[in-house]
């Protein structure tokens, strides 16, 4: 079985560490988010970029998820990830589902 790939060897954007586009761009957000490392099998945030703040997609700088989930949703990346990990894909970490709840009002005690 083939290697899953992170969103930046999709995306071909030379963002991760190393990148022909990191002296310009700067690194991306989501291939140095270590607390993110391994959630839908990738390399820190890499194939959960989407929940990552200040991922650069579409040529500028993505905002949080909230702002850009409906451009992330149609995402050809975002789409494989779905599909590649079925019932064990993972839309948000943890900690943003409790903060998500917590604002709506809808944690329960």
């Amino acid at each position: 079985m083939a290697e899953k790939l992170n969103c930046w060897e999709f995306m071909k954007c030379g963002r991760e560490q190393g990148g022909e586009k990191v002296n310009e761009l700067g690194v991306c957000p989501a291939a140095i988010e270590t607390s993110a490392n391994g959630l839908n099998e990738g390399k820190n945030a890499g194939r959960i970029c989407w929940a990552v703040s200040g991922t650069f997609c579409g040529g500028k700088v993505q905002g949080t998820f909230a702002k850009k989930k409906q451009s992330c949703m149609e995402c050809e990346f975002f789409k494989m990830v779905e599909q590649e990990e079925g019932k064990g894909f993972i839309l948000l970490e943890q900690t943003q589902v409790t903060e998500f709840y917590k604002k709506s009002g809808s944690e329960k005690e």
